[in-house]
């Protein structure tokens, strides 16, 4: 099991990067117009981000019930603060990412104009790569 949270560790990580490097580099090579805001390669990024989404939930999930069946009446902890950090913001992210997501596959899903989705966006490409770097180092280090 430990061998398989590395493989996905690295995955996290990997996706991270990928995500943090491309939201940098898209305006270097890429002009956005108001028919075509976003380059062509998040078809391909945002599959890789709903993968990682999902197994972020899941085992950031496994992570919090681990801190809270430890913790009993104990102090807070480090490990209890990092697992309801990660967890509630792969929640967070993990809402907004997939509303967005279901948008730009199927125009019209919500009734928000196109800026407010570009904003969206950039917030979830700022908000991933710390979340899916902090968990990928987590289960590489295998603590728990």
């Amino acid at each position: 099991m430990n061998s398989l949270k590395r493989i996905i560790g690295i995955y996290l990580i990997a996706v991270a990067v990928i995500v943090a490097v491309h939201t940098i580099i898209e305006p270097l090579y890429y002009t956005s117009t108001e028919a075509d805001p976003y380059t062509p390669n998040w078809k391909y990024i945002n599959p890789l981000m709903a993968i990682a989404v999902a197994l972020s939930l899941i085992l950031s999930y496994g992570c919090k019930r681990r801190a809270d069946l430890e913790g009993g009446e104990a102090p807070v902890t480090r490990y209890y603060l990092a697992a309801n950090t990660l967890f509630y913001g792969f929640i967070f992210v993990g809402i907004l990412f997939f509303w967005n997501w279901f948008n730009y596959v199927s125009p019209g899903f919500t009734a928000v104009g196109d800026d407010t989705v570009t904003l969206v966006w950039g917030f979830i490409d700022a908000a991933l790569p710390p979340l899916l770097g902090a968990m990928g180092m987590c289960l590489l280090r295998c603590d728990k």
